[in-house]
């Protein structure tokens, strides 16, 4: 037998009373997992959905997730997680793409969802907590091949419609082998995160990586720098995942947490977007913690590269392949670059995507007749072998016929003493073609001005590299995993105040 459910079905079997689950003020050991999903499966098999029919799933990271998710496994179907913030348009174009037989949404979270389906004459399921379902018994577990594409995962859609990632039993299945051996877990280890777990990196790094081991997995709801550092001590975590804009929150929310708090913490896990040098230094020199920083898209099931724990982190880099990934950065030709040369990173092994929903000129785009996949980003290694993702493609800024690349950017502005949060982004010039914008937030009471900001770069970067155009906003548009959204920033008024008085000085 094999299916995403597996890992639940052993666990239950051999440590049934072991803590699977953490919520806001309730536990579920192995057992109340497995029956809990068990039914859950059995009420979908009486509603009458088969092997194969896609389930619309919509909640935050509480246990009944993994129950609803895990009874859908364990049913054979297709689960479809979605951002719980995604409006009722949004989510009827993921139902009627996806062609879902069934809606499921957190009782919570307002009518968007029911909305969108009744429409569409597709049935729909409130969760409540217990993850409570109709009085049918429990259903069983259905054999699947490791090729069948058990989730379907809607890209951000930054460049046109989403794009739904098919992943496959095996990819789910050798996500949880390779978060566990990365992180070199095992039952006794105490994960927390405040990630979406609707959210790849929730799902298959964290989620499907501790119940692999059979440890157990603290939930946040929703992600708060305070209530995640209070996890941390309450529940004593070994293991903690976030993405950069999470750690710099806790760094600013530190309160009196200190060293000590973190002193049970085995492993600090950031992914999801560049974790910012600065960052990581100041969590280091603040707590005695270093963050491990890796690097996945969605299309490979979260996982392409991690920094190696016996080694530690290494600031900028996020490391090596995975086991059993291979990991190569080539040119325009298709050649692979030597260190020290930016290319596209490419990624093959078993947690790459089968390809898009129902997208066959998009599959073919991404991926290569011998199981490569593009990921659009751009990166280059070093000497060792680590791997450093400059920029993804699409965010380059070409000013004056010099690439700028905003991560460069933005890692010297979050040196600044008072810039919080910083975004880089390209915005059209009729001099230069495109000009280098910056938006930041800053400590509360600062007094830094634009010119200000301009200098600290120009101390630091070549000229064509310097923010020209600088905004200071109260916060930063921000995805659901927390990753800053650059594509959502407005871009409307930002020009130069003035004709760029570089030109006519002759400096790029």
């Amino acid at each position: 037998m094999t299916n995403v459910f597996d890992p639940v079905c052993r666990h239950a079997a051999a440590t049934p009373d072991s803590v699977a689950l953490r919520g806001a003020g309730d536990q579920w050991t192995y057992r109340q997992l497995y029956d809990g999903s068990m039914r859950y499966a059995g009420a979908l098999a009486a509603a009458g959905l088969s092997p194969g029919d896609r389930v619309l799933l919509a909640a935050p990271s509480v246990p009944e997730f993994v129950v609803a998710y895990l009874g859908i496994q364990a049913a054979g179907c297709v689960v479809v997680p979605v951002n719980t913030m995604a409006t009722r348009a949004e989510i009827a174009y993921v139902l009627g793409d996806a062609g879902c037989s069934l809606a499921v949404a957190w009782h919570a979270l307002g009518p968007a969802v029911a909305e969108a389906a009744a429409p569409l004459g597709v049935p729909f399921w409130s969760l409540y907590p217990g993850a409570s379902v109709c009085e049918a018994g429990p259903g069983d577990v259905i054999d699947r091949d490791r090729d069948e594409t058990a989730a379907i995962l809607y890209t951000s859609g930054t460049t046109g419609r989403p794009k739904g990632a098919r992943l496959t039993v095996g990819n789910l299945l050798s996500a949880g082998e390779i978060g566990a051996s990365c992180s070199r877990a095992t039952s006794t280890d105490r994960t927390g995160t405040g990630l979406p777990l609707f959210h790849v990196f929730g799902q298959a790094a964290v989620m499907m990586a501790t119940l692999t081991v059979g440890g157990s997995m603290s939930l946040l709801a929703r992600f708060d720098p305070a209530a995640m550092l209070e996890m941390l001590r309450r529940d004593r975590l070994t293991i903690m995942a976030g993405v950069p804009t999470m750690w710099n929150a806790m760094l600013h929310a530190a309160g009196d947490a200190s060293p000590a708090d973190f002193a049970g913490l085995r492993v600090a896990v950031s992914g999801g977007a560049s974790l910012p040098g600065e960052i990581a230094r100041a969590f280091e020199a603040r707590f005695g913690c270093t963050i491990l920083e890796g690097y996945g898209l969605t299309e490979t099931t979260a996982f392409g590269t991690f920094n190696d724990l016996d080694r530690g982190g290494k600031t900028g880099y996020t490391g090596r392949a995975v086991p059993g990934l291979r990991v190569q950065v080539r040119d325009a030709d298709g050649n692979e670059c030597p260190p020290g040369t930016v290319g596209e990173v490419h990624i093959k092994g078993p947690t790459v995507m089968r390809g898009y929903w129902n997208r066959p000129a998009d599959t073919a785009a991404a991926l290569s007749s011998d199981g490569w996949l593009r990921t659009g980003d751009l990166g280059e290694t070093d000497a060792d072998g680590d791997l450093r993702i400059v920029d993804r493609i699409k965010d380059l800024i070409i000013r004056g016929g010099y690439n700028v690349y905003p991560g460069e950017v933005e890692e010297v502005l979050y040196e600044h003493p008072d810039i919080v949060e910083a975004a880089v982004i390209g915005v059209p010039d009729e001099h230069y073609g495109e000009e280098v914008a910056a938006l930041v937030t800053v400590r509360a009471g600062s007094a830094l001005g634009a010119a200000e900001v301009s200098s600290w770069a120009r101390e630091r970067l070549s000229a064509y590299k310097i923010p020209r155009i600088v905004r200071f906003v109260d916060a930063l548009p921000k995805g659901p995993s927390g990753k800053i959204l650059k594509r959502s920033i407005d871009r409307t008024g930002l020009t130069r105040d003035a004709p760029p008085a570089d030109a006519a000085a002759g400096r790029p």
